[in-house]
């Protein structure tokens, strides 16, 4: 379909810290009776490449839509793609990733079903072509498919295969000279047939990738438990621990390395986000329930030893269980880390949070400061069940932060609300407030 131009005005807003500023813009009205395309586990929902920048979801009618623009416009051209995604299960979210030959590559709608996947033929260009597979193996039982840009210009591509509390972690890699998917890991990381691993991933400043995990015993939440390091210095290849001993793959539960130790029913959440300072050193975000309050917690590498931190700023409790997506108080964390010209690291937390009325919230510190979190406000609207998603590449290269948000509805077990469509919108923060 002919893409539509739409032209929407900037929503201006200053946030009372320290001229903290924000530009709204609403790009279409998407599905929100469920959070599918709001889910943290997407990479991606936004991303640039050069002076363009794109942002994916489904519609009212669960069409895959993929908007794109120039950096700094008004205009955004829409373009509903023939393919049509299950958005009333709310794990069935579209990533996305531009690779160095700047074409575009699109998976979606997966639960526990055969690969789909898309990609353009020319540069920077919305329109998809469908493929059959990537190279065939592994391709008929996919979950969470995520794409991570590597510094050469290629992609990696991870996804489970199997199912919750017992299934493997497989990745694929896109050689962009080729143009050829290749299988790296049919099993990367084994559950054994007796759980799976919940991961989440960031590549950093060197092309080093970094990835933790927790276990999942069965499909209940609650049985989530430990958060385990590996990271990869050959483009995924082979794998080590922090302390540089090479591991035997597949990683297990015996062989991982435990970065910190976290026991099942402790209300620890999986799928989170990492992310690594300039001197390669990973964090962790998530949250788990101690000293009864569930708080954000980092876990972070300093000095060749693991550290934790736990942010204490929220007030209340609750209890973590169940099995599907679940309807949860807090939102999933999103992690950025900007550097200061001392030296230190202000840490940032994009979140939403009912103690804060739903809002699109950012906690942030510097951890080489005893002041404690603070925390601001960026919208003055609830965004409902949102979790949070913004433009890895864009903050990589320039630190400029551009939040993916939607006001989401999420029942929980994979119900639906009747509401009506809600606009999708890019917020874009600048002038980041820093200790």
């Amino acid at each position: 379909m002919r893409p539509i131009k739409i032209l929407i005005p900037f929503l201006f807003i200053l946030v009372g810290c320290a001229g903290t500023r924000i530009n709204e813009t609403d790009i279409g009205k998407a599905w929100a009776k469920n959070s599918v395309n709001t889910v943290i586990f997407r990479k991606n929902a936004i991303t640039t490449s050069g002076k363009y920048q794109f942002v994916s979801y489904y519609d009212n009618q669960g069409k895959m839509i993929i908007a794109k623009r120039k950096l700094g416009s008004k205009h955004w051209n829409i373009s509903k793609t023939a393919y049509q995604g299950n958005a009333k299960d709310a794990h069935n979210a579209i990533s996305l990733a531009i690779d160095g030959n700047k074409k575009l590559h699109v998976s979606w709608d997966h639960h526990n079903n055969p690969l789909n996947y898309a990609l353009s033929e020319t540069i920077l260009d919305t329109d998809l072509v469908l493929q059959k597979s990537m190279t065939g193996l592994d391709e008929n039982k996919i979950t969470y498919p995520q794409f991570y840009n590597l510094k050469n210009g290629n992609l990696l591509f991870l996804y489970r295969s199997g199912e919750s509390g017992n299934g493997k972690l497989v990745s694929k890699l896109f050689d962009i000279r080729t143009q050829q998917w290749q299988d790296v890991h049919k099993n990367l990381i084994d559950g054994e047939g007796e759980r799976n691993a919940y991961w989440q991933a960031c590549v950093d400043n060197t092309g080093t990738i970094h990835l933790s995990w927790v276990w999942r015993e069965s499909s209940d939440v609650a049985t989530n438990h430990d958060i385990c390091y590996a990271r990869s210095k050959d483009g995924g290849i082979s794998w080590e621990k922090s302390t540089g001993q090479k591991y035997k793959l597949p990683i297990t539960q015996a062989t991982a390395e435990y970065a910190w130790k976290v026991p099942q029913k402790s209300g620890l959440i999986n799928q989170t986000s990492m992310t690594a300072d300039k001197n390669g050193n990973p964090f962790i975000a998530t949250y788990w329930t101690e000293n009864n309050r569930t708080d954000y917690q980092i876990i972070y590498l300093k000095n060749g030893k693991w550290k934790h931190e736990n942010t204490n700023f929220r007030k209340s409790s609750f209890q973590l269980g169940g099995v599907g997506t679940k309807s949860i108080p807090i939102s999933r964390p999103d992690i950025a880390i900007a550097e200061t010209d001392e030296g230190a690291s202000n840490v940032y937390l994009l979140f939403k949070d009912i103690e804060r009325g739903n809002k699109v919230s950012l906690a942030f510190r510097n951890l080489k400061k005893k002041n404690p979190w603070q925390v601001i406000d960026l919208t003055d609207y609830d965004v409902g069940d949102w979790e949070p998603n913004y433009d890895l590449q864009l903050w990589n290269e320039e630190q400029n932060l551009h939040v993916f948000a939607q006001k989401v509805t999420q029942v929980d077990r994979e119900g639906l609300a009747e509401v009506v469509p809600t606009f999708v919108k890019v917020i874009e923060i600048s002038n980041l407030p820093k200790q």
